[in-house]
C-alpha cells in the first residue's frame, strides 16, 4: 500500500513539474480591472483579452475589481505572483497619483509594464439645455461665474479630472468637481442637469452625444481624433496648445520574467496591429497604439503620470 502511495505522489510531482516546464502560458490567465463594467477599460479589457487569449492560446478572464480609483485592482496585482498569470489593465495614474491620493502600499515600481494598448481622448460635454454651443462661449460663462459651474467626473484623480483641471488652468477660473463612481453616472448627471459639464470618455459620451442628448463640444487632443470624426479640438477653439489624452496599458506585478513580458508585449503587439482588432476598439471610442517596447512603455508611461500627478498637485487635490 505504501509503495502504491508514493508511486502516486511521484507521479503527481512528474505531472506538476512536465506542467511547469512547459511554455508560456499553459493554463488560463486573470485580467484585473479596476472599473466597472461596461465602461472605457472594461471594454478595451474584453476585446483585447479576446483576441490576446486567441493570440496566447489560453483564455484570458476579464475580473472588474472597481473601487478606490482603481487602486483595489491594483493593490491585487502587486501582490499576485510573478508568474504572468495575473495581469492588469492600468493607466497613469500607478505613476504617482494613486501613492498621493489613496493609502496604497505599492510603488511604480512594484509593477512589471508590457506595453501601451489604447491612447483616446476626452470629449467635452455640456448639458444641451445650458444654451452653450461653443467652447469660447463656454469659457466665458466659466470666466462669468467663477466657482459656479458644476463638472461631473469619473473619479477623483482619474482621466475626466485631471482634464477639466487642466481646462480649470487654461481658462483662469475654476469649477465646482462633482465625483461619481464611473463614466455612465457622471454623464447621465449631465443630461439631467445636476452638473453642467463634463470631461468624458467617448465611450460614455458618444450614445449621448450623437442623439443630441447632451452637447459635444470638442476633443481634448492636440489634432482632431478619427474616434469622434468633425469634432474640433478645443484648441482650435481658443484654447491654443490644450491637449489631453488618456491610455490604457497592460502590466504584471513586479519582477516578471523577461520572457514572459517579451510574451506578452509580441503578442498584444500583433494583436493590436490586427485591423479587425482595430475596427473594434476604435467603435468604442479608443485608439490602439502599442508602445515601441516594454521598456519605452515604462519611460513614456512614467513622464505621463508624473504630468498628471503635477496636475493634481497644483489644484491642492485630496479624497475627502
Amino acid at each position: 500500500m505504501k509503495t502504491l502511495l508514493l508511486a502516486a505522489a511521484l507521479a503527481g510531482l512528474c505531472t506538476c513539474a512536465a506542467a511547469q516546464s512547459e511554455p508560456y502560458p499553459n493554463r488560463p490567465i486573470r485580467l484585473l480591472v479596476g472599473y466597472s463594467p461596461s465602461g472605457a477599460a472594461d471594454l478595451i479589457a474584453r476585446i483585447v483579452a479576446d483576441a490576446l487569449g486567441k493570440e496566447l492560446g489560453q483564455s484570458i478572464v476579464v475580473d472588474n475589481k472597481p473601487g478606490a480609483g482603481s487602486t483595489l485592482a491594483s493593490s491585487l496585482l502587486w501582490r499576485a505572483p510573478a508568474d504572468g498569470y495575473t495581469l492588469g489593465l492600468a493607466t497613469a495614474t500607478l505613476y504617482g497619483i494613486d501613492q498621493h491620493l489613496y493609502k496604497v502600499k505599492y510603488q511604480p515600481a512594484d509593477f512589471t509594464p508590457i506595453t501601451r494598448l489604447t491612447v483616446s481622448p476626452l470629449v467635452l460635454a455640456v448639458n444641451k439645455d445650458l444654451g452653450i454651443g461653443t467652447v469660447q462661449e463656454l469659457v466665458a460663462k466659466v470666466k462669468a461665474q467663477p466657482g459656479k459651474l458644476n463638472y461631473s467626473s469619473s473619479g477623483i484623480g482619474g482621466s475626466p479630472h485631471i482634464a477639466a483641471l487642466t481646462f480649470e488652468k487654461a481658462v483662469g477660473a475654476q469649477m465646482v468637481h462633482i465625483p461619481f463612481k464611473g463614466g455612465a453616472p457622471a454623464l447621465q448627471a449631465v443630461v439631467a442637469g445636476d452638473v453642467q459639464l463634463s470631461f468624458g470618455t467617448a465611450a460614455s459620451v458618444l450614445p449621448l452625444g450623437r442623439p443630441g442628448t447632451v452637447k459635444m463640444l470638442g476633443v481634448t487632443t492636440e489634432k482632431p481624433s478619427a474616434v469622434v470624426p468633425g469634432l474640433p479640438t478645443l484648441a482650435s477653439q481658443g484654447l491654443p496648445g490644450f491637449e489631453f489624452s488618456f491610455w490604457f496599458g497592460l502590466f504584471g506585478p513586479a519582477q516578471l520574467p523577461a520572457e514572459v513580458t517579451q510574451r506578452l508585449y509580441a503578442a498584444a503587439s500583433k494583436v493590436l496591429a490586427d485591423p479587425q482588432v482595430q475596427r473594434k476598439l476604435l467603435d468604442t471610442g479608443n485608439e490602439a497604439l502599442a508602445s515601441a517596447s516594454p521598456s519605452e512603455f515604462n519611460g513614456w508611461a512614467g513622464a505621463s503620470g508624473r504630468d498628471a500627478l503635477e496636475r493634481i498637485k497644483d489644484a491642492n487635490v485630496k479624497v475627502e
